[in-house]
């Protein structure tokens, strides 16, 4: 999948938050910290590692949408740090099982948090990329998810957010 329309949208996103907000300060630890947090509700809504309940997953858009709230957080974490002329959606990671796959995600997040190389964003996207693979999620779900979501926020910094 080209990335370069969603680099697109997100730089706009970011601009228009970061304008109406007078952000002026670097925000790159706080959206690790925001993408780790988005991250860990993905996986609260998956519900993969809860043993002890029985209670299923959510729905498909519920996962979707929380999802397409980290991609969001890696577009932005990638226009911070200069790498958003990445073109394509690298090659997923191995398949492993849900929980592994979330405590892969997170260990990339925090790798990329501490040394942000492009190696390590093709990483963090590798990773994010067999979560979507494992939840069903094809790069036309993810796309379509993100256009929406991106129009929310939008509506919702202009309420006052």
């Amino acid at each position: 999948m080209n990335l370069q329309e969603l680099f697109h949208m997100q730089r706009e996103l970011d601009r228009y938050i970061q304008s109406n907000r007078n952000v002026e300060e670097s925000v790159f630890r706080k959206k690790v910290l925001a993408l780790q947090v988005e991250l860990s509700e993905l996986a609260n809504e998956t519900r993969c590692f809860k043993f002890w309940s029985t209670k299923g997953p959510s729905g498909k858009e519920t996962l979707l949408e929380e999802y397409v709230d980290c991609i969001h957080f890696i577009l932005s974490l990638g226009i911070e740090k200069g790498f958003d002329s990445l073109e394509q959606w690298p090659e997923p990671s191995a398949e492993q099982d849900l929980t592994e796959l979330f405590l892969a995600a997170h260990q990339e997040v925090g790798r990329f948090a501490q040394q942000a190389t492009l190696e390590q964003y093709r990483n963090l996207w590798r990773v994010f990329g067999a979560l979507a693979k494992a939840l069903g999620f094809s790069y036309g779900d993810v796309l379509t998810a993100y256009v929406e979501k991106n129009e929310t926020n939008y509506k919702r910094q202009q309420q006052g957010y």
